[in-house]
Order: C-alpha cells, then structure tokens, then sequence
C-alpha cells in the first residue's frame, strides 16, 4: 500500500521554541506560517510539522499524491481507495473520505496504542 509522503505532525507548545529546537538538529523552514501556528521543516528528505493549538497529541502523517518535496507524483492511489482496501481489512476509521467526491480529502485512524494517524491528499 502507497501511502505517499510522510512525516509527523508535533503538537507544540511554543512553535518558535519548537523551531529553533529542531534548527539544531539541522531542519529547515519547508512550509508553513508561524504567525498562524503551523510550520513544516526539513532535514534531507524527512520532515516534521510543528503546530501549536491545533490539536492535543502527535500525528502520523501520510499525503498520498505527494512526494517528500509536497509535488504531486504523477500517479498515485487515491485516498478513497487506500480507505476501502484497510475497512475491507477491519480497520475503524474515526473520520472518513467521502467516496462520492475526487480530489482532496482524508481519513482518521487510531492505532491500538492510542497513537493517531493521518491520510491527507491534497491533490
């Protein structure tokens, strides 16, 4: 299963502090707007999502469509389909793709550890 780009999204506290961490540790501003609490730094071909206020714990996340650089593969598996193959495999989704639409959307799972996971198509 091709889940596209990953990389995780931190629930920070200070998203200044938060960068200037992660800077040390070689990552680059990316994308993103800290004025509007969200940046997306990168280190080679691995990023992190620093968000502060946004939501209460970590996410895994996964962009089917795009390639660690955020441009759109050329071909891809829809997030629609990716959602079908894992409910036809018992998986519960917390929030769902709406199959009747194309384009951006996701889904919303939780692992059996509690930890969250994140399939969002932008393309």
């Amino acid at each position: 299963m091709e889940l596209g780009a990953f990389s995780i999204s931190l629930a920070v506290k200070d998203i200044e502090a938060s960068r200037s961490f992660y800077e040390k540790f070689g990552f680059k501003v990316f994308a993103g707007d800290a004025s509007k609490n969200w940046l997306i730094l990168k280190n080679g071909d691995h990023a992190i999502g620093l968000f502060q206020g946004m939501f209460e714990k970590n996410i895994l996340t996964f962009n089917p469509g795009w390639d660690s650089n955020a441009q759109k593969l050329a071909s891809f598996p829809d997030v629609r389909d990716l959602q079908r193959q894992l409910k036809a495999q018992g998986v519960q989704l917390l929030q769902q793709a709406d199959e009747s639409t194309t384009g951006p959307a996701s889904f919303f799972a939780v692992d059996p550890d509690g930890n969250s996971i994140l399939v969002d198509q932008h393309v």
